[in-house]
């Protein structure tokens, strides 16, 4: 489900032409045209205005037509649509749907979708937590969740209740003048990679942006406090004091004291956030705010690379579980870790891993992902060095001793570094890293349930310079991993 409180807000960006850096002015000034470039003019706010009141209308009218157990829902707009923080271009709206608490979790999902389908006859279910639907109307992006109505944040019964509370509170401390920091803030987060909030991203969410600029004053205060964060960083808006947490940056949601709103930030992010706000306060321009899209690496690019690099890149391609981006990234995520730990404990040496997906599309049609390992080498030696235990611990060292001194096809026992120690030949099938992941040993790594399920129905493993195959779906994310940047 598309988080309310983690807006994915319209790309604000107008062509080349409107790129130009604010070449020589200060911080104010870039900050001050950010902020006209992505403040909705008039007519786009009314558009987005009329737009949601016609849908929360219909949402209404869908609910008084339920049974009586519903009696006493309501419905409201969430999100950055509700508080007036979204960017200019974003075409999304939240409406949500609050149910009695005492409705059974069966009956919500049933009155929700009913709801849904009423307000969105077109619309597609999705699932999170429980299903939803979305849909679009008159060009806008619409999610339509039911929740349950509960008295406070601390006694939720599904994660999306606690939405309605980030509405009120922001609603009642956000000024139009700090909305328009929100949405400058947001902009520079989203241009330099590290806004939204779902597992694929693990950046900030828009409940976490508002609550840093309404927690430092405002935008540029906001990226001053950054570049000077010593991790782990924590803010406390209510003073609760309570939990603790373990993330790099911890704060503390001020309408439930045991959440950290900052909870899937990577330090990864944070460490990106930190390098691009140090270099905007060094070099203020519009520029980082508003990047082109990156050029898809093509063929002859990867192979280039490839060649240059001198290394193994190894690709294990196959159709992705048909979940959601949230289901399916921790998924890959976990897989590719016990891919790359299957290798290294053969002895395989990883230089760098990655793994992506296509986007899904409106069809729910297949699309593959790609865990992507590059290896030194993808061959072994024919032989592997073992080493036993030390020779003074005699039980055990006669053992192993003994285990080898008669076989053939070993060399040695001898003594290295006061241990006995063998050179014993490796099996053909591991010697070659292609010949494993095409072998029943992927299944011996450490992988996630969906992704194994979706493996065993069968995969391609691509070697060299044949992963440059790939760019006709995934050009953009081979440029990103053979030309890295912060």
């Amino acid at each position: 489900m598309t988080d309310p409180d983690a807006d994915t807000d319209g790309d604000a960006n107008a062509g080349e032409s409107d790129r130009a850096t604010v070449a020589g002015d200060d911080l104010d000034a870039v900050l001050s045209a950010v902020r006209e470039r992505v403040t909705p003019d008039p007519d786009e706010h009314e558009r987005l205005d009329a737009a949601a009141a016609d849908l929360a209308d219909r949402a209404r009218d869908a609910v008084a037509d339920l049974p009586s157990p519903a009696d006493g829902a309501d419905v409201l707009t969430v999100g950055s649509t509700a508080r007036g923080t979204w960017l200019a271009g974003d075409r999304d709206i939240d409406l949500f749907v609050r149910f009695p608490t005492d409705l059974s979790r069966e009956e919500l999902e049933r009155f929700g979708l009913r709801v849904g389908h009423a307000v969105l006859p077109d619309g597609e279910e999705e699932y999170a937590e429980h299903p939803y639907v979305v849909g679009t109307v008159d060009g806008f992006d619409v999610d339509l969740v039911p929740c349950y109505g509960v008295d406070a944040a601390t006694e939720i019964r599904s994660a999306v209740d606690r939405t309605p509370f980030h509405n009120e509170y922001l609603l009642d401390r956000l000024t139009d003048d700090l909305a328009g920091d929100v949405r400058v803030l947001k902009a520079f987060l989203k241009g330099v990679g590290v806004y939204g909030s779902n597992l694929r991203t693990e950046g900030f969410s828009g409940y976490l942006t508002e609550l840093l600029v309404l927690e430092h004053g405002g935008a540029r205060e906001t990226l001053a406090a950054v570049a000077d964060w010593h991790p782990p960083v924590r803010f406390d808006p209510e003073d609760h004091g309570t939990a603790e947490f373990d993330d790099p940056l911890v704060v503390i949601d001020p309408t439930d004291p045991e959440r950290n709103v900052a909870a899937v930030l990577s330090g990864d992010n944070l460490a990106r956030l930190q390098h691009h706000t140090r270099d905007l306060l060094a070099d203020p321009r519009t520029d980082p705010f508003f990047p082109a899209d990156p050029t898809p690496l093509d063929a002859s690019g990867v192979r280039e690379h490839v060649d240059r690099r001198g290394t193994d890149p190894l690709a294990v391609v196959f159709d992705a579980p048909d979940i959601v981006d949230d289901q399916l990234y921790p998924q890959l995520r976990r897989s590719l870790a016990g891919v790359e730990r299957e290798l290294d404990g053969m002895g395989f040496d990883a230089l760098r891993t990655t793994t992506f997906a296509a986007e899904r599309d409106d069809e729910g049609s297949d699309r593959r992902a790609v865990l992507l390992v590059e290896l030194a080498d993808r061959e072994l030696p024919a032989v592997e060095r073992h080493e036993g235990p030390p020779v003074h611990v005699r039980d055990h060292a006669a053992g192993f001793y003994g285990k080898y001194a008669d076989d053939p096809d070993a060399y040695g026992p001898f003594v290295a570094g006061g241990r006995y120690v063998v050179e014993r030949e490796r099996e053909p099938a591991e010697r070659d890293a292609v010949a494993v992941l095409e072998s029943d040993r992927i299944f011996d790594a450490a992988l996630g349930a969906r992704v194994e399920s979706a493996l065993e129905r069968g995969y391609d493993v691509l070697a060299g310079e044949a992963i440059a195959t790939l760019v006709d779906e995934f050009g953009a994310d081979l440029r990103e991993y053979f030309e890295p940047s912060v």
